[in-house]
């Protein structure tokens, strides 16, 4: 695994590892630029383990894993889904990925916690998870005692992803305070959602985490964008995916493409990147393959920038523009009775 020094040369760990109990001034943050074992979760798992190792050898305090980096990203397939059809072999792929899912919580979710505690690592992690038989793309979060914090599920899948995935609803859009920042996580393409963005500056996120699945260089601008408006660090992370990464056909089948794939064919090409409130870049965007990304986080540049621009703060024009944020539970189904039947029977 190659790993990518920061821009500003050596970083040097500034926190006691085995402690929290202090904010630090500079944190070490890594992300992640690998790809899942397809279908195979256990054997993604134990590639998430070593990486942590690694990443944990070079002193980072803070690791952020891809989308759906653990369950996979399936690119390529259409699931056998065209307006008002599913084919049986689509409907047979989707047995099997809602299968390399996982529950949360669940014993993938015990194992992730216990890598965290094992390596004293704030650990943010792309997940699929399986709630019943519907899907969501969620992010982790596990503190470095080995604690679960919390999760977020995407509330807008992009384009084909709404055909396996279920929507996310405003109770799982935290932002984290931890030792190291505070930290939240947005996924993808809900990083073009203003509102979204603005609910998380409202919570005062300052490691501001955004696995994707998206290798273009437009998706650089955006990331430049979200540091620059939220003074907040960046940090993407993406998979770096060949065709081999995933099963061959006939299992798996990339439409419209597979017959100009050959097994070493890049399909996608990662780009994850760490950028500073100010906008610079301190390591990536990485092309070139798997990767290990590292900067170091100088905490002090979230006030020296929001000096000039704090959006929702002296920035902002409440009186004129404002959001209000359900975060609340949704549930397609309540039971009345249920709270009677947990009371007993009344005499």
């Amino acid at each position: 695994m190659e790993l990518v020094p920061a821009a500003h040369g050596p970083v040097i760990a500034e926190v006691d590892m085995g402690a929290d109990s202090f904010t630090p001034t500079v944190v070490r943050a890594t992300v992640v630029q690998a790809s899942t074992v397809f279908y195979d979760t256990p054997a993604t798992l134990d590639k998430a383990e070593r990486l942590l190792a690694e990443a944990a050898g070079y002193g980072a305090q803070l690791v952020v894993f891809p989308e759906a980096f653990v369950g996979g990203y399936p690119r390529g397939t259409n699931f056998g889904v065209t307006m008002a059809s599913r084919t049986a072999k689509g409907k047979e792929d989707f047995r099997k990925y809602h299968a390399s899912a996982i529950d949360v919580p669940g014993p993938e979710v015990d194992r992730l916690a216990a890598m965290a505690g094992k390596y004293k690592i704030y650990l943010v992690m792309g997940v699929i998870e399986r709630d019943g038989y519907t899907l969501y793309c969620t992010v982790l979060f596990f503190d470095s005692q080995g604690r679960y914090l919390g999760k977020h599920r995407k509330l807008v899948p992009t384009a084909m992803e709404r055909s396996i995935w279920g929507f996310g609803d405003g109770s799982t859009t935290p932002v984290f305070e931890t030792p190291i920042g505070k930290l939240g996580a947005v996924i993808c393409w809900e990083n073009r959602m203003p509102l979204l963005r603005t609910a998380m500056y409202a919570k005062g996120v300052e490691i501001y985490c955004a696995p994707t699945a998206d290798p273009t260089k437009i998706w650089q601008a955006s990331m430049t964008h979200i540091a620059l408006e939220g003074g907040c660090f960046v940090l993407s992370a993406n998979q770096f995916c060949q065709r081999k990464d995933y099963p061959p056909p006939p299992e798996y089948v990339f439409s419209g493409t597979e017959k100009d794939l050959t097994p070493d064919s890049v399909v996608c090409a990662g780009g994850s990147v760490i950028i500073s409130p100010s906008g610079t870049v301190l390591a990536g965007p990485n092309y070139d393959g798997e990767a290990l990304i590292s900067a170091d986080l100088d905490l002090g540049e979230i006030a020296r920038e929001k000096f000039g621009f704090d959006v929702v703060g002296h920035y902002s024009r409440p009186e004129v523009l404002s959001l209000i944020v359900r975060d609340h539970p949704t549930r397609p189904v309540t039971f009345t009775s249920t709270s009677e039947k947990n009371d007993g029977p009344h005499k």
